[in-house]
């Protein structure tokens, strides 16, 4: 836990309300994005899945840095317009409403990923009505076999993409619409891989397959989106996926692509965006029950959804705080296991379980790292009305600027 941040946080702590708040490291964000954009070979490019985190000013931060957006929703397209009005923008996503490709024409995004051949309709009926035409990917679901990830989007059956064996169906459709014009596929397979040479035999089987359909349908793959899938590995933070590795690899594989080819895009969301994130709460109460010992923090999974959308143990790090009301006990642990709640009404509130701590008291502060991604954006935030965290982005000035921290606050819960 950086220094000072601790500080932020302690400067919180003993306040009229207890302590409940985000923090997001822009300084941190930004190194991260940077390195991780600058090793992709020629040809590849890194779009970011707004569908992790899309506040304002991470938006804001993250337009520079990458190719664009991905988005899966009319709301996304705003918010991404707003962000950067001229940030491109590639939408995806399972059930687009017709509103929302209207919409998604009127923004000028760069590339529909088209999920159905009724979509296909759908966007060229909307474009020849607007004067324009639609540049289209076909996601296809294709029949793998893949490498083992947390979540698999093809392969199996799933509500994404369009059938491999009803692809023929689809190309036809896309290359006789009028509307339309088919620039490629995409081939988003796997969610949260952590393993890159998976990940690596995973884009030569893309390789190999679009190779495959160039040949049978006598056409020319101009850009390919492999999506994202790269993970996190919250149960062990060391265990990182080796992006340096998976870029030496990418290199000599696009190197196979045919020159047509002018593309690989990627998708990124939790990758990009997990580690600048940390979700701060106040440890209101310490209690044992039927043999467990329970840590009952300010806030829960109505903030912090990930842990139990994931069924894991969220990692965290204990803040002490020294201050106390003389006036109450103060219920401390020292060396047990200990399951930690929230605030709500359901015994399924969990953030973390059976994790052994060093020491926690009472008005100490739990501050859950890698909170950067699917965290608030994927939360029941109103569930029983509890007031929202507060959400603090930090950026650090340049080094001829003033020394201290500037902090902008916003959706303050108070």
């Amino acid at each position: 836990m950086p220094d000072d941040l601790t500080a932020l946080i302690l400067d919180r702590a003993g306040a009229d309300r207890p302590v409940c708040l985000y923090v997001y490291d822009l300084d941190v964000l930004a190194a991260h994005v940077q390195r991780v954009v600058a090793a992709l070979p020629d040809r590849c490019r890194m779009f970011y899945a707004m569908k992790a985190n899309s506040a304002a000013p991470l938006l804001r931060a993250m337009a520079p840095l990458v190719d664009g957006f991905e988005v899966a929703s009319g709301g996304e397209m705003i918010k991404a317009r707003t962000a950067d009005p001229g940030t491109p923008m590639v939408f995806g996503g399972p059930a687009k409403s017709p509103p929302d490709i209207d919409l998604g024409l009127r923004h000028r995004v760069r590339r529909f990923h088209v999920e159905s051949v009724l979509e296909l309709h759908r966007i060229s009926a909307a474009a020849v009505r607007l004067g324009r035409v639609a540049e289209a990917l076909l996601r296809v679901n294709l029949a793998g076999p893949f490498p083992s990830a947390t979540l698999a989007m093809a392969g199996q059956p799933t509500q994404f993409g369009i059938d491999e064996q009803l692809l023929p169906e689809a190309v036809a459709a896309a290359r006789s619409l009028p509307g339309l014009r088919l620039a490629g596929f995409h081939l988003h397979s796997l969610s949260n891989n952590l393993s890159a040479e998976a990940h690596l035999d995973l884009l030569e089987l893309y390789r190999r397959t679009v190779a495959r359909w160039e040949r049978e349908f006598g056409l020319a793959c101009e850009v390919l989106n492999a999506g994202g899938g790269i993970g996190i590995d919250y149960a062990d933070l060391d265990n990182r996926f080796d992006w340096e590795t998976f870029t030496r690899g990418l290199t000599r594989l696009v190197d196979g692509f045919p020159a047509h080819c002018r593309e690989i895009d990627f998708e990124c969301g939790r990758y990009l965006v997990a580690g600048c994130g940390c979700y701060a709460v106040e440890v209101l109460d310490i209690k044992r029950n039927h043999g467990v010992n329970y840590v009952v923090v300010r806030g829960g999974t109505h903030h912090f959804r990930l842990p139990v959308s994931w069924q894991h143990s969220h990692p965290f790090t204990v803040i002490p705080v020294e201050s106390w009301s003389p006036a109450c006990p103060r219920p401390e642990l020292r060396g047990e296991p200990v399951t930690v709640v929230g605030e709500l009404c359901t015994p399924k509130d969990v953030l973390a379980r059976d994790i052994v701590l060093d020491r926690v008291r009472a008005g100490d502060v739990l501050a859950f790292s890698h909170a950067g991604a699917y965290a608030w954006e994927i939360s029941h935030h109103d569930f029983l009305s509890h007031h929202h965290p507060e959400h603090i982005f930090l950026n650090r000035p340049p080094p001829s600027a003033s020394r201290r921290r500037h902090r902008l606050c916003i959706r303050s819960s108070y």
